[in-house]
């Protein structure tokens, strides 16, 4: 779901029947209300979220996000988040928990750990008194069974990040943050970046295919609306999902295709050149070429696979900026 944004003017004189009546004529956030702005005129706003609909009183000057997944977009775009909850520390974190593609931005941005291992604590959230609260409603840091809970400490906001990329969620949390135009901002400097990365390389065969390597399990193989995909077609390569006839299971939601190891190098058959997520700071790339099932697959048989690192799991403004430098690392023109 599409977050939808209403600023509604000196809310406080107006009836609850037409402020409903606003959020009901599903006004659109498209207009430009300005970066950080102070605006009277923009706050109150009414923001409908995928677990429901929140005012935001004024402009948040003290964010805590409760999905590590999700505080990376916020800090792109300069958020005022004071606090964030950490992941569990693994080759995709810091010792802290950060995601590493953004805990330098954290860092340099003075944000606290609000609590560790994905374990949320309202008590340690509560003490921070945040005015804004932005969570996730899937994945392992999922908020949505304690909307209700947060949403008593402070205004409440979750998103989707399974279904969203990271610019459409990157937009919905401008909109609800006041800082649209930090947003604009964002894109454009990844689309010039991305433009420029795209000069450099030199495109191996293709098609290409990314996936997660998981050994016995087989693999999750990126499909053709994943951000991964996007990602490298915005470089110029050409994506080639995994075949859906060999998928035990499509995760639509999630972006993949689920091939077990008996129908990999079936499903993988159209892929001349192999991108893994390195999701465990292993030699992902051996273990995949090794694997005797794969023997006979195009990409293994030629020499061609790679690792994209352990960033391009989850992709961001850091992590999808980051991937694109490493595959102009690989294939520099």
């Amino acid at each position: 779901m599409r977050s939808r944004l209403i600023s509604c003017t000196a809310i406080a004189a107006v009836s609850l029947t037409v402020l409903v009546g606003c959020t009901a004529a599903g006004i659109d956030s498209d207009a430009d209300n300005g970066a950080a702005t102070t605006d009277d005129a923009s706050w109150p706003r009414i923001v409908e979220h995928d677990a429901g609909t929140t005012e935001i009183p004024g402009e948040p000057l003290r964010i805590v996000s409760v999905s590590p997944s999700i505080t990376g977009s916020l800090l792109a775009i300069d958020a005022p988040v004071i606090a964030t909850g950490a992941a569990y520390v693994s080759a995709l974190t810091d010792d802290k928990g950060f995601f590493t593609q953004w805990a330098d931005a954290a860092d340099a941005a003075g944000v606290e750990v609000a609590y560790s291992d994905l374990e949320l604590d309202l008590d340690a959230i509560d003490l921070l008194e945040p005015d804004l609260i932005v969570g996730s409603v899937n994945g392992a840091d999922t908020a949505l069974e304690s909307y209700d809970q947060l949403s008593e400490i402070a205004p409440t906001i979750l998103l989707d990040y399974g279904t969203e990329t990271w610019q459409e969620l990157t937009s919905q949390l401008g909109e609800a943050t006041g800082r649209e135009d930090a947003a604009e901002t964002v894109f454009d400097d990844y689309d010039a970046q991305i433009s420029e990365l795209a000069t450099e390389l030199a495109l191996p065969e293709q098609p290409v295919t990314v996936a997660v390597y998981l050994g016995a399990d087989g693999v999750w193989a990126y499909d053709g609306t994943s951000p991964q995909a996007d990602l490298l077609a915005s470089l110029g390569f050409s994506y080639a999902p995994a075949a859906e006839e060999f998928s035990s299971e499509q995760a639509a939601a999630n972006g993949v295709n689920v091939l077990s190891a008996e129908n990999m190098a079936a499903g993988l058959a159209d892929t001349q050149t192999m991108f893994l997520v390195n999701m465990t700071g292993t030699d992902v790339v051996a273990a995949f070429t090794g694997d005797a099932l794969l023997a006979g697959q195009a990409a293994v048989a030629a020499g061609r696979v790679h690792s994209l690192g352990t960033e391009s799991f989850r992709l961001d403004y850091y992590s999808a900026l980051n991937t694109a430098k490493l595959l102009v690392d690989i294939f520099a023109g």
